[in-house]
């Protein structure tokens, strides 16, 4: 048995240049620890799926997420997700980029060193762990992450897309420029400055309700309303 947790313990310790995950997403196997689910998958994949599952509305940064809890759902299977506790998506323009499997104490594997063995294994991944906050393990491949950790004495494991973080984080960026530049026209006076949606054609002045509810992708600033109009935008209804 101490022989065993030695071998699990060096598999996921990186103790040379040759332990690095060069992997990509794309080349990731269906893991048995997804239960189906895969990164890249569009909403309507998940739906087909998991038919009863129900996304939340969708942010200005185009993030909608959802968790299901196949032991507590009368509505599902719990059949389909053995020992599992529970089950929480993240989707960026409707396609999955984070997964994060929570399981029951009734799992094969409590243990979190055997636990990140087992899953390089699942994903035919080299032992790249490092430590992840105290007792848990991460690995950091090409362009995607894992994470195994403890969560109510039982291992949970989350793969999650880089680039789509990166892709988050530049949005949430833009929107704090744009806020930052509204909010310094109207200390300076200039409050005739506008936003415009790139979807609709249309603008509002910068304090209108509807300016506020544009998303990051379709906003734009303009100064003045004339500046939208000779850019081809239309003045909205509603302010």
């Amino acid at each position: 048995m101490k022989f065993a947790l030695l071998l699990a313990f060096l598999a996921v310790v990186p103790f040379s240049a040759h332990a690095q995950c060069t992997q990509k997403i794309s080349d990731l196997p269906a893991a048995a620890e997804l239960f189906g689910f895969h990164l890249g998958m569009t909403k309507e994949q998940v739906k087909t799926l998991v038919p009863q599952i129900h996304f939340g509305k969708t942010d200005d940064f185009g993030v909608s997420k959802t968790t299901i809890n196949p032991g507590f759902d009368p509505k599902m299977d719990p059949a389909k997700f053995t020992d599992v506790r529970s089950i929480s998506l993240e989707l960026l323009d409707e396609r999955l980029t984070s997964i994060w499997v929570g399981f029951e104490e009734t799992y094969k594997i409590q243990d979190i060193t055997e636990f990140a063995a087992s899953v390089s294994k699942s994903f035919r991944l080299p032992g790249a762990w490092s430590a992840y906050r105290g007792r848990g393990h991460q690995m950091r491949c090409t362009d995607f992450q894992l994470i195994a950790t403890i969560v109510a004495r039982a291992p949970t494991l989350r793969i999650i897309d880089l680039s789509a973080d990166e892709t988050i984080a530049a949005r949430r960026l833009t929107k704090e420029e744009q806020d930052a530049a509204t909010e310094a026209a109207a200390e300076n006076g200039e409050n005739t400055s506008v936003v415009a949606d790139k979807k609709t054609k249309t603008y509002y002045p910068s304090t209108c309700d509807a300016a506020k509810e544009i998303s990051t992708d379709n906003r734009l600033v303009f100064r003045t309303a004339a500046e939208a109009e000779k850019a081809g935008f239309k003045s909205g209804k509603g302010c």
